[in-house]
This record gives C-alpha cells, sequence and structure tokens, in this order.
C-alpha cells in the first residue's frame, strides 16, 4: 500500500511539475499557425485582388482601343465624305451656270449639314456607351473594393 501511495504520489508531483511547460508551449505553437494562416490569407487575398484589378485594367484598354478604332474609322468616313462633296463641287463648277451652280450648292451644303448631323448622333451615341461602360467598370470596381474589404476585416 506504500508503494501504490508512493507511485500516486510521484505521479502527482511529476504533472504538476510538466502541466505548466506543457500548457506555455501549447499556446505558443498555436500562436505561431494562428500568424501563418492569417500571413497566407492576407497574401491570397492580395494576390486575388491583383490579378482582378489587372483583369478591369485590360479591359478598360481594350474598350478604349476599341473607341479609338472607332472614331478612327469615323473620321476617316467624314474625311472620305467631305473629298466626295469636294470633288462633286468641282465637277459642278466645272459644268453648270451660276444659278444651276448655286441650286447644287445649296443641295451639297444641306447634304452635308444631314451627314453632320448623322455623325454627331454617332458621336453622340458612341459617348453615351463609353460612359455606360465607364460605369459599369467604376460599379465593378466598387463592389470589387467591397468584397476586398470585407474580406480583409
Amino acid at each position: 500500500m506504500k508503494r501504490t501511495i508512493l507511485s500516486a504520489l510521484t505521479v502527482l508531483v511529476a504533472s504538476a511539475a510538466v502541466a505548466p511547460i506543457a500548457a506555455a508551449a501549447e499556446p505558443a505553437s498555436f500562436n505561431i499557425q494562428s500568424a501563418r494562416l492569417e500571413e497566407l490569407d492576407s497574401r491570397t487575398k492580395n494576390s486575388v485582388h491583383k490579378l482582378r484589378l489587372e483583369h478591369l485594367n485590360n479591359q478598360t484598354k481594350a474598350i478604349e482601343d476599341i473607341q479609338a478604332t472607332r472614331l478612327d474609322a469615323l473620321d476617316a468616313r467624314t474625311k472620305a465624305v467631305d473629298n466626295i462633296q469636294e470633288a462633286r463641287l468641282d465637277a459642278l463648277d466645272a459644268r453648270t451656270k451660276n444659278s444651276v451652280h448655286k441650286l447644287r450648292l445649296e443641295h451639297l451644303n444641306n447634304q452635308t449639314k444631314a451627314v453632320t448631323d448623322i455623325q454627331a448622333a454617332r458621336l453622340e451615341a458612341l459617348d453615351a456607351r463609353t460612359k455606360a461602360v465607364d460605369n459599369i467598370q467604376e460599379a465593378r470596381l466598387d463592389a470589387l473594393d467591397a468584397r476586398t474589404k470585407a474580406v480583409a476585416q
């Protein structure tokens, strides 16, 4: 019986001596793992955010390139119309007298005004589309920022 009591007392003393050390070691390990996990989460969030921003920037550049191409085409059409009208006017000058020339010139001016009005309407439509795209991209970026902030918190 003395042996059993002595063995139990030894185990009790050993447990009491080791317990604080074990308790102190466990939270440190947990804290290191927690810090590593937080750092990994932060890197992942930053990487995803950078990829999304890069994608949005690429979309914006593509839209700007498309719009520049459209404007170049519109300018080319305008120049072609101007050249055609100038050639018509030159031919008209060579063939007609003043009264007929004045009537035809007025007609050409009306055509030029109509073409100018059509081009202005096209530019307004293009501006409206550009603004709509800009609004969509801004909304996407706002949503992305909100999601990033929500994930970061």
